[in-house]
């Protein structure tokens, strides 16, 4: 059976860190490309990150750069998001989108997503 399972999210201070894990059962992640998208209520999915699969190349939007770091452990099938230097305008739920092979930038590009983690930033 296929699952994507975000974990990690909570209440956090402005400027403090949050990781977020992504577990995928039933795939074989090293032929999958993960994303990491937001949506914060009233707005768009939007694209946080993403890592390819066969090349490893990594996309993090303009927003997120610096501060969030997206790696993998294709032996654990788990994704992960370290995210730093968090901002009140992170806040949103996170979702998990697998792909086979290359990250794409479109979200209907991806057949597979978790169910999403809250991650709410404030004082």
């Amino acid at each position: 059976q296929l699952q994507v399972v975000e974990s990690g999210g909570g209440l956090v201070q402005p400027g403090g860190s949050l990781s977020l894990s992504c577990a995928a059962s039933g795939f074989t992640l090293d032929y999958y490309a993960i994303g990491w998208y937001r949506q914060a209520p009233g707005k768009e999915r939007e694209r946080v990150s993403c890592v390819s699969s066969r090349d490893g190349n990594t996309f993090y939007a303009d927003s997120v750069k610096g501060r969030f770091t997206i790696s993998r452990d294709n032996a654990k099938n788990t994704v992960y998001l370290q995210m730093n230097s968090l901002k009140p305008e992170d806040t949103a739920v996170y979702y998990c989108a697998l792909k086979r092979g290359l990250c794409s930038r479109q979200k209907n590009g991806y057949p597979y997503w978790g169910q999403g983690t809250q991650v709410t930033v404030s004082s």
